[in-house]
C-alpha cells in the first residue's frame, strides 16, 4: 500500500502498525516521538495496534522545551 511519511510517498506492507513504521524508518529517540496521522495525533499507547491504511499521511514530531 502507499502512504506518505514526512512528505515522502512510500510503499509499505499492508497491515503495518505505527510501531513497525517507527522501527522501519529508524526514528531517532522513538520513546519521545509524537505521531500524527492525517493531522490527528495518535496516542503512544496505541502505536503497537494502530494499523496504517492506504493513503495515510504520517508525520513524526518532537516537542522541545526550553527557553529563558
Amino acid at each position: 500500500m502507499n502512504i506518505t511519511v514526512a512528505g515522502e510517498k512510500k510503499e509499505v506492507a499492508d497491515g503495518l502498525t505505527v510501531a513497525a513504521l517507527i522501527e522501519q524508518e529508524n526514528v531517532e529517540t522513538p520513546q519521545y516521538v509524537t505521531v500524527s496521522i492525517n493531522e490527528e495525533f495518535i496516542e503512544s499507547g496505541s502505536f503497537e495496534t494502530h494499523v496504517l491504511k492506504e493513503g495515510d499521511e504520517v508525520e513524526f514530531l518532537y516537542f522541545m522545551g526550553g527557553g529563558r
